[in-house]
């Protein structure tokens, strides 16, 4: 269901920029989200109120893998295809995993190693497709990069700590504190006095984005992975790209090239390799008491 919602997300987004701006678009998905997901926790019965030391951690948390991934990747589409952007957005453990060796002091592995490499080659081979287009136009892919990147930067926060609410009010700070930078954006650099009602078909498909992969697959995800080894919950992502790239094909025309449908492969082989572990590690996980 993430990976079905999550994937058809892609292609919904670019529908909906040809008549709402950027910002404007992630002011109203970002606070539409935080609110129902309130509410969501609240009909859960599950606290709102983080621990104080919590509160910057939260609020860094949100605006990098929230509000910083789901802007750049907005302004991402606008100057690249629904399905290149995609690729470049899910190199993001390739990132992570160089930040939790960084910052979280994680030992470099074989099997991450082997990760680093097939990423990087997966986005090389996505590059050789049209490398003038690349260098005559970047804007595209720096701002796909600045998603990835943005998004594991995030996670890595995320994992540095054991925090006291339960996932899904989790996501709903984190929503939460960036809709109001997306809204204050939005205000001074897209609204004009005027406001412009979208058509019919963008009304639906934002009903779409607010209700499924902001809601239902944020929550989903955060439940997840609560509740499951992050190296089971994770390998569901592998199906978003999939689903992404495929429906970009389907219905916004993107042409499927040999380079595109390589380094989707290399990408999907890299953050497999992410997530696995050595069978002894496995096995203790799985023995591990709740």
């Amino acid at each position: 269901m993430i990976g079905v919602f999550w994937g058809l997300n892609w292609p919904a987004v670019k529908f909906i920029l040809g008549e709402i701006p950027p910002w404007s678009l992630r002011a109203i998905g970002l606070s539409s989200g935080a609110i129902l997901l309130t509410g969501l926790a609240v009909v859960l019965r599950q606290s709102l109120r983080p621990k104080r030391a919590e509160g910057w951690p939260l609020l860094v948390a949100g605006l990098l893998s929230v509000l910083g991934f789901n802007v750049f990747t907005a302004f991402g589409q606008l100057h690249t295809q629904t399905s290149t952007a995609t690729i470049i957005a899910f190199t993001m453990p390739v990132w992570a995993t160089v930040f939790s060796m960084l910052f979280l002091h994680e030992r470099l592995t074989p099997l991450r190693l082997a990760s680093l490499v097939v990423g990087i080659s997966g986005l090389a081979l996505l590059v050789s497709e049209d490398t003038s287009g690349f260098v005559d136009k970047p804007l595209g892919p720096i701002f796909m990069m600045a998603a990835a990147v943005s998004w594991a930067a995030g996670t890595v926060v995320l994992k540095s700590r054991v925090w006291s609410i339960k996932p899904v009010p989790q996501a709903a700070w984190m929503l939460g504190v960036s809709a109001p930078f997306a809204i204050i954006a939005g205000l001074v650099t897209e609204y004009n006095g005027q406001v412009v009602m979208p058509s019919g078909a963008v009304i639906a498909t934002m009903s779409y984005h607010i209700l499924f992969p902001m809601v239902i697959c944020y929550a989903a995800w955060s439940i997840l992975v609560g509740r499951l080894p992050a190296s089971v919950a994770s390998m569901g992502t592998l199906l978003v790209p999939v689903v992404a790239v495929a429906s970009a094909a389907i219905f916004l025309g993107d042409v499927l090239s040999w380079q595109k449908i390589g380094a989707l492969v290399l990408v999907l082989l890299s953050i497999t390799l992410t997530f696995a572990r050595p069978k002894a590690t496995q096995a203790s996980e799985e023995q591990a008491p709740d």
